[in-house]
């Protein structure tokens, strides 16, 4: 990784694979040509994006449900539940009436590859890529199987702007240097990135906080925040799992303890979407995670409630 440091920076510094410390001591500036990112217009509402894995019928009925309800579906790429190429997922999820944002991360492609998938779903009318370095695979998950990181984030960044893509970039705003992390977005911007998406943290002040500085440091591409939607123990663990994710307790418990905890998730969910709408800066929202542990379709539903409270409440 050249242009770090990267999102999984631990609340004290520590790197996330290896014992010691962050090998960046601060963020590293985008020392390649600047990119003008073409003028991008912003989903109010995107979805994390989950089915069976290598299911085409669950893919387009997932895609379904929550096509109604939101503008744009986030695929993420996971190191221990791959599903189809990039492609041909972005091509399932269109044929289905989805807009799909497909993520791309460098772990493990190269830069040949990476170029490969980002033409096709150029050709193929998906306009959106997620470009990550990706998580390092652990070392139990898959010990068979290499790793590559012939770039990293912004380096992708700056190859799918260069190849007429809207480049989407993450930025976790709470994870060491967190005073700081305005400005890594704003180098993200100068490789390229037309849109942002946050991971979601604690309180909707952080983000306003995170926001402000990055507005003054120089950002002006749109961002879209995170809203943590869960409904039981499970699927709010699952978004607590990552180095600089966190939940508000106070909220978690509220949901977790109410007599009807989906109905009460939905509705913290859709008062978080309500309170980062209205940060100066905040474009969109992200609803994130798997909203459930009762399976892929059942969190599709969730979310889709949610992203269909969120319209009027936004409005």
């Amino acid at each position: 990784m050249t242009f770090g440091p990267c999102g999984g920076v631990r609340p004290d510094g520590q790197c996330e694979m290896r014992p010691g410390a962050c090998s960046f001591d601060d963020v590293v500036p985008w020392t390649g040509t600047p990119v003008a990112a073409p003028p991008v217009a912003p989903p109010l509402v995107v979805t994390d994006f989950s089915c069976a894995p290598f299911d085409p019928d669950d893919v387009a009925a997932t895609a379904r449900i929550l096509a109604p309800s939101c503008d744009a579906v986030l695929v993420g790429e996971h190191q221990n539940r791959p599903d189809f190429p990039p492609t041909l997922m972005g091509r399932l999820l269109l044929d289905a009436g989805a807009t799909p944002w497909i993520t791309l991360s460098c772990r493990d492609r190269n830069r040949v590859v990476l170029e490969q998938e980002l033409r096709g779903l150029h050709s193929t009318g998906v306009r959106t890529a997620m470009c990550v370095t990706g998580d390092g695979r652990g070392y139990d998950v898959r010990p068979d199987v290499t790793q590559t990181f012939d770039l990293d984030g912004p380096r992708l960044v700056a190859l799918a702007a260069s190849l007429g893509m809207t480049a989407a970039v993450p930025e976790t705003p709470t994870a060491p240097p967190v005073r700081a992390r305005p400005l890594r977005l704003v180098e993200k911007q100068r490789a390229g990135a037309g849109v942002a998406v946050l991971n979601h943290v604690r309180t909707p002040e952080m983000v306003a906080e995170f926001m402000a500085a990055a507005r003054a440091a120089g950002l002006t591409i749109p961002v879209i925040a995170a809203v943590a939607v869960f409904t039981d123990s499970v699927s709010a663990a699952v978004l607590q799992g990552l180095p600089g994710l966190e939940l508000d307790q106070a909220v978690v418990e509220q949901v977790l303890t109410d007599r009807d905890p989906v109905a009460a998730g939905i509705e913290a969910a859709v008062r978080e979407a309500r309170a980062l709408l209205a940060i100066e800066g905040i474009a969109g929202v992200n609803l994130s995670g798997s909203a459930s542990a009762s399976g892929t379709r059942v969190g599709a539903e969730i979310k889709a409630e949610v992203g269909r409270r969120i319209y009027p409440e936004a409005a």
